[in-house]
């Protein structure tokens, strides 16, 4: 048996590229330390001087502890995942001021290089979903010190104050001590890939600070740094943003506290670190009351749809935001990929459901570059899961992808990667790759002269990759593809060379078997087994 495509495949589709990324990435040693890369309007992450792609699993906020990290680990493996998202918690760090406890942060560390799994640490300081919940008590109980947001009517809230510079510098000084630990602990072998700079930050309470220090500050003018960016005229914040004037002073002061601890942090350990954001949601009632309020709906001051290019202007030291999406509206989903996968940020989905509804999305993600997705409670602590359990749509997909996840990136990177998901009452989907066309079909039977039937719940979804001229890597879960030539249909004047259907060890593809006949006369088809097929193709 001669599998005619296994050498072509090494030479042109893989270490071609690679050795043209490391020389233009300027790799110089495997251990050089996570980073993003842009080429050509896209986006990576680089792991060891390739691309890497994030499969990542967020355990619940309570289970970074020792005691639960044996309900931890099976569970990322049971989904395939290649990465952990884990908290590390202010109140635990430092109890005491200027009393550092590295337990948990350890365990993690040395718990992710056991499974081999990389690792996604997640700052909860300041915020913590718009509220300062993992502040330590010595913070909490002293005010006057650590002063509070102040609502409009005078009243204290459950959030530290963005205008306070004592504030900013406690969670500085806890933050670099903890970058400081993680360079001693993971300088080389660079397990940790990431660090989220607190969590959903904003404020719940209130649009901003009314203290008597922030009004003072409200009143003053927009620095021109904002307005310039902005292309706004100068003039106080009222004057400037008239009824979105609270929200983005409170925005500014966030960013440029946030911005502070991630630059100091970088000093220390000189990692990628980003922003995660607890979006705006359209709120679903009567016409006339589809509105959202800041403070109330989401957490005021986060970089929201509409904050997203101040956040850029006020925060250059994150080098991604990654919005939080817990809507499986397809219609949203899709808008939110859009509108935080810009020329200025790379594509990242940081948080997302765990149910099985929100599993077509990462297919979603992947059309639209992004370097990584991650479920959110993915553990068997029993606050979402329990033993034998766990994100089933989730864990195929990874299943799917987990072997050829480094191949898939650079794929990705390199703008050879399209996308196809199922949307109810369009079964049916066309990819262009110029020369060749894929009609993506879903559900099955798939009868001849028939339209495809779809599912019944509309999960179908595909992924084409194009490695050569006339070659492809195709997969997918409850799909059919079929290659042809533009304006043909399937056959005419072309055919398949060859499907070869295999997988990848140690990122080297080996042939299992070739398809033909019923696998091939009527498209290439993918249920849930599994299966990536090489196709060659041929125009005569």
């Amino acid at each position: 048996m001669t599998f005619l495509m296994t050498g072509r495949l090494k030479r042109s589709t893989l270490a071609l590229p690679i050795l043209f990324l490391l020389g233009c990435a300027g790799v110089t040693s495997a251990a050089q330390a996570p980073k993003i890369v842009k080429q050509d309007g896209r986006f990576a992450l680089m792991v060891d001087g390739r691309p890497y792609l994030i499969l990542g699993a967020q355990i619940n906020n309570s289970s970074a502890w020792p005691a639960e990290l044996p309900k931890v680990w099976p569970a990322l493996a049971d989904m395939h995942a290649n990465t952990m998202e884990a908290p590390v918690y202010w109140e635990q760090l430092e109890p005491q001021p200027g009393k550092f406890d590295f337990t948990n942060v350890d365990a993690l560390i040395q718990g992710a290089r056991a499974h081999h799994l990389h690792l996604v640490l997640l700052w909860f300081g300041t915020w913590k979903n718009g509220q300062m919940h993992y502040a330590p008590t010595w913070v909490k109980t002293d005010t006057a010190h650590y002063p509070r947001m102040i609502n409009a009517h005078g009243a204290p809230i459950d959030v530290l104050s963005a205008n306070s510079t004592a504030n900013r510098d406690a969670d500085m000084a806890a933050f670099v001590a903890l970058t400081r630990h993680l360079q001693a602990v993971d300088g080389v072998e660079h397990t940790i890939l990431l660090i989220q700079v607190e969590n959903e930050s904003g404020a719940i309470g209130t649009v901003r600070d009314n203290s008597p220090e922030a009004n003072r500050e409200f009143s003053q003018q927009v620095p021109a740094q904002l307005t310039t960016a902005l292309h706004k005229q100068p003039g106080t914040w009222s004057q400037v943003f008239g009824p979105d004037a609270d929200e983005t002073f409170q925005a500014w002061y966030q960013a440029r506290y946030i911005n502070a601890i991630a630059k100091a942090g970088k000093a220390q350990f000189d990692i990628p670190m980003y922003v995660n954001v607890w979006v705006s949601y359209p709120v679903a009632e009567l016409p006339e009351r589809r509105v959202t309020f800041p403070g109330f709906n989401y957490p005021s001051g986060g970089a929201v749809q509409k904050m997203i290019d101040l956040w850029k202007v006020a925060a250059p030291a994150v080098d991604m935001i990654g919005p939080d999406i817990y809507s499986d509206d397809s219609g949203f989903y899709r808008e939110l990929l859009r509108t935080y996968a810009r020329p200025d940020n790379p594509l990242w989905i940081p948080e997302t459901g765990s149910g099985d509804s929100f599993a077509k999305f990462f297919f979603y993600a992947l059309g639209k570059g992004a370097i990584g997705f991650s479920p959110f409670g993915v553990d068997r602590t029993g606050w979402t899961y329990s033993d034998g359990n766990g994100p089933k749509g989730h864990a195929e997909n990874y299943a799917l992808i987990a072997p050829m996840d480094r191949q898939i990136a650079l794929l990705n990177f390199e703008g050879k990667l399209k996308t196809a998901v199922e949307e109810p009452g369009h079964a049916q989907q066309e990819l262009d790759f110029g020369a060749w066309q894929a009609t993506v079909s879903f559900g099955f039977p798939q009868h001849d002269g028939r339209r495809p039937p779809g599912t019944p719940d509309a999960h179908g979804r595909a992924l084409v990759a194009q490695l050569g001229p006339n070659e492809f890597l195709v997969t997918g879960i409850d799909a059919s593809v079929s290659f042809h030539l533009p304006n043909r249909l399937a056959g005419q004047r072309m055919n398949i060379l060859q499907a070869v259907q295999g997988n990848y060890v140690d990122g080297k593809w080996q042939p299992v078997r070739i398809w033909n006949g019923d696998q091939t006369d009527r498209g290439l088809n993918f249920r849930h087994g599994g299966e990536v097929i090489h196709v060659s193709l041929a125009k005569f």
